[in-house]
């Protein structure tokens, strides 16, 4: 039997990035903690969240009964920081999210309690585990340290009725004054209406943590909860990973919300992720650019047939085409994610791909590095086949290369990457946008630019770094090419 301890205040902290980036700018907290933080709520604790850098979260030294920290792989080392800043004050720290769930007991050399998998079922029972003394073995998705043993729970069910889950109550959550914007001047609201994604993409994370079985919420239970927030006020962003995964239900969700537009007090405008697959379907398309959508983010990840087959990705190059076009027919912004660093990528293949982009007046986009993320089946393969760098963490941000390539050296890849932004928003492409009134697209264009030239100089050490590594690993490369 564990030791009873009281729990009454309860806070909640997903750490903030501290590396720079082209996208560093537009932030946008995950709604993970701010949901748990309205559960914890609604039972009868005393929460509060917190999306801040680390050293603004320390500097408040709050005290609390119990800190639940949410992270992914890139601020994992942030999280144990903080973990252990707490471990010091005698009180329990949670962790969650895909990285500790892919990695549960490196996370409890920092921590007390891991919870693997959604965390709105274990984390109420482990709460009430601790507070009457009762065994954490009854504790779904829990890791822990039992004397020098870690113990592993069997993971929670998946939430079949997501309804029945409450509306995240955002004035919860501390952002340090930070503005939950996007790309957007107004405040964006991140909004999920599903979880889980079909397909099983080599390099993603969200199958190993969501589950490939798509669930999602009753249409009327979204437009509830849009009626929370004034169109004139707030863009949404809706969180999905693929907000299209059924077309049917989509319709209906966006037939909905344009009936509704009288009680909202006026049209959102919005933006979400979709594969290129919806621009197989017209109908669907004109509906979103009725219900307001203004920004679509499509992983078109490459154009190099080879690597499409390579990632899993279950698209061609013609269906990318095809899905720009009638995306432009109405006039929706593209924003295009390319994933650079395939054993089938060259130097060639992904010149063209920029230059795809850049030809196809794809509005804005993200040249990002292929990475291994725990969890993934990209990542074990890096482990089995012994092309596995290090496991700096913070660097897993899809900026740093983080594995041995086939075709390049490491500094090759990085270099390539860093040349794609250049290309992509160089200042003749970005000022065209302005005069064809493109706003949006240009601002984000002239900021890109001047990041990337900054993340040059931010990342001196770490360009340095990879050069001599670069030195070290080419045999491992040569090798690799050979095969």
């Amino acid at each position: 039997m564990l030791q009873s301890r009281k729990i009454n205040n309860i806070i909640f902290c997903e750490p903030r990035t501290e590396k720079l980036h082209i996208y560093s700018k537009f932030q946008l907290p995950r709604i993970g903690s701010t949901l748990l933080a309205t559960i914890m709520r609604d039972l009868g604790f005393n929460t509060r969240a917190f999306y801040l850098k680390k050293k603004d979260f320390l500097s408040l030294n709050i005290r609390t009964d119990l800190l639940c920290l949410s992270t992914i792989t890139t601020t994992a080392p942030i999280a144990y920081q903080i973990a252990e800043e707490y471990r010091n004050k005698r009180i329990p720290i949670v962790i969650g999210g895909p990285h500790v769930t892919a990695l549960p007991e490196e996370a409890l050399e920092h921590c007390d309690f891991v919870i693997r998998g959604e965390g709105e079922i274990p984390l109420p029972a482990l709460v009430k585990a601790l507070n009457e003394g009762t065994s954490l073995a009854e504790v779904p998705g829990l890791s822990w340290k039992e004397g020098n043993e870690i113990r592993h729970n069997p993971l929670p069910p998946m939430i079949e009725d997501l309804d029945s889950l409450p509306f995240p109550d955002w004035s919860l959550l501390d952002t340090g004054g930070v503005k939950m914007n996007g790309v957007s001047l107004k405040p964006t609201v991140p909004f999920q209406t599903s979880r889980g994604c079909p397909f099983n993409c080599k390099f993603c994370s969200v199958t190993a943590m969501f589950g490939r079985q798509f669930r999602y919420r009753s249409v009327a239970n979204i437009i509830e909860e849009l009626k929370q927030y004034d169109p004139k006020k707030y863009i949404i962003f809706f969180y999905d990973d693929n907000f299209s995964a059924n077309k049917k239900r989509t319709k209906h969700l966006l037939l909905e919300m344009i009936a509704h537009e009288a009680d909202f007090g006026g049209k959102f405008q919005w933006s979400t992720q979709v594969r290129v697959d919806i621009a197989k379907d017209p109908e669907l398309l004109d509906l979103m650019r009725k219900a307001g959508c203004v920004t679509l983010y499509i992983g078109f990840e490459s154009i190099n047939p080879d690597s499409l087959v390579e990632m899993k990705k279950q698209q061609s190059v013609e269906d990318i085409k095809w899905a720009i076009k009638e995306i432009h027919k109405r006039k929706i912004m593209i924003h295009g994610m390319f994933v650079l660093g395939f054993d089938s990528d060259t130097k060639e293949t992904i010149k063209n791909t920029v230059k795809f982009a850049i030809r196809q007046k794809i509005g804005t986009a993200q040249f990002l590095i292929l990475t291994p993320l725990p969890g993934t089946e990209f990542y074990y393969e890096m482990k089995r086949t012994n092309r596995w760098i290090d496991n700096y963490w913070q660097e897993f941000d899809t900026h740093h290369v983080k594995f041995v390539p086939k075709n390049f050296t490491l500094w090759e890849l990085q270099k390539m990457q860093i040349w794609s932004h250049s290309r992509f928003y160089r200042f003749r492409y970005v000022f065209k946008k302005l005069f064809k009134g493109k706003i949006v697209e240009f601002l984000v264009g002239i900021y890109a630019n001047r990041l990337n030239k900054r993340w040059q100089v931010w990342e001196k050490k770490y360009l340095k770094r990879l050069h001599n590594l670069s030195i070290l690993k080419q045999k491992s490369t040569s090798s690799i090419r050979a095969n």
